[in-house]
């Protein structure tokens, strides 16, 4: 018996496929988001870090009473 032959019967795609098809999943993602979303506003936006910004923290779980 030969135990590198390989069945094409319920035979798995490789690593490459899988792969380039995870690659062309996130960029189509990232391509109908940046389409249908709104540009961002920069002077609307909160600060990415609010450290020493007088800003109280506000819509996470630890901030509520």
């Amino acid at each position: 018996m030969n135990a590198n032959i390989q069945s094409s019967h319920h035979a798995l795609p490789g690593r490459p496929l899988v792969g380039t098809l995870a690659i062309v999943f996130i960029v189509g993602l990232v391509v109908i988001d940046t389409v249908q979303s709104a540009p961002i506003n920069p002077f609307a936006a909160p600060p990415p870090v609010a450290l020493g910004s007088g800003e109280a923290p506000t819509g996470a779980h630890c901030t509520q009473p």
